[in-house]
């Protein structure tokens, strides 16, 4: 039997970056990209390398080139550190898995460190698979805690739980991560909105104006636990934002989302480091009248339009900075939450 599985890009779309530090948001995934593995049972676990795994190149400037678009880290090492977490959590659960091997690939044509989870969204496949394989099921919300443990304990990366409920529930996704809930039962609290709510939104992303979210994260993560009072502000400002969005979702105030995902930007403005080119990017989409946030850790934003002519006018605004823009093609969830 071949398995094969997939896991979508997330749009962040309010509330970001709060979801490392107890704070709430409101994700979507989209498939215009899309992350895949195909595992097979063969006599010896195998992971089989990517184009994006290659450590050969012909020439100094295509290693360089590489470098910048994909990392010095390819896929292999998040395929390996899904297996092994999956291992342990069984271990750890006592689940006795069936003495089998198996060889397992991936692709991805999700654009590389732009924002847009592309890290979280192979390893989702990839524990989705493994789940098929040995016949394991686990909930929802502990797959999302044990994609973000392969990223954090494994291999070291600093994130926040957003993208891996997203990718996991798939749908529009409103997230809290109160601490005390977190604290009791392990994981938030996770509620799906129906995404007819959602006002026309649009993704526009360019490859070399990713920001690695361990820079974000990190210098978030020091500051927040010396208790800066300008990032537990920004912390409560994000929460409370988020859930004056998910309001106006519900009662179908489309109108006034756009100012409000500004306002989340403009927060991230004031309290992280941003480039120049990620602050061009979205001073350009506001000013065709387009709201504009970042969707992840930079490189990629997500916001609002009203109509045809104003996407025209993004599209071609944003162009000239061969920034790539596209409409969502919004994925239902696969079922409710738990």
């Amino acid at each position: 039997m071949i398995i094969r599985e997939r896991a979508y890009p997330r749009a962040g779309l309010v509330g970001n970056p709060s979801d490392g530090y107890f704070g709430k948001t409101i994700s979507f995934v989209f498939g215009n990209f899309q992350a895949g593995v195909v595992l097979y049972e063969t006599p010896e676990l195998e992971i089989v390398p990517n184009t994006r795994d290659h450590s050969r190149f012909d020439s100094l400037r295509h290693l360089v080139e590489d470098v910048q678009l994909n990392g010095y880290y390819g896929g292999i090492r998040l395929l390996k550190a899904t297996v092994k977490r999956f291992g342990d959590y069984c271990d750890e659960q006592k689940i006795a898995l069936a003495d089998r091997n198996f060889t397992i690939r991936y692709h991805t044509t999700i654009p590389s460190q732009v924002g847009l989870a592309g890290s979280s969204a192979i390893i989702t496949a990839c524990l989705r698979a493994l789940m098929r394989f040995y016949g394991v099921a686990i909930a929802k919300p502990i797959q999302a805690n044990l994609i973000l443990s392969v990223e954090k304990r494994e291999l070291g990366i600093t994130a926040g739980l957003q993208d891996r409920v997203a990718q996991v529930y798939e749908g529009l996704v409103y997230m809290d991560f109160n601490q005390a809930l977190m604290d009791r039962q392990g994981y938030g609290r996770y509620e799906y909105l129906d995404l007819a709510l959602l006002p026309p939104v649009y993704i526009a992303y360019k490859d070399d104006l990713s920001e690695s979210s361990e820079v974000v994260h990190n210098d978030l993560r020091d500051r927040f636990e010396r208790g800066e009072s300008d990032v537990l502000e920004a912390i409560r400002f994000w929460g409370g934002l988020t859930d004056r969005v998910r309001e106006a979702l519900l009662q179908g105030r489309k109108a006034d989302i756009g100012p409000l995902l500004n306002s989340n930007c403009d927060m991230r403005r004031k309290v992280c480091r941003v480039s120049r080119g990620n602050l061009a990017m979205m001073d350009v989409a506001r000013s065709v009248g387009a709201s504009a946030k970042f969707s992840g850790s930079g490189g990629a934003i997500v916001g609002t339009y009203t109509d045809a002519d104003m996407f025209q006018r993004l599209a071609q605004a944003l162009s000239a900075m061969h920034v790539k823009v596209i409409k969502p093609q919004l994925i239902a969830p696969r079922e409710e939450c738990v």
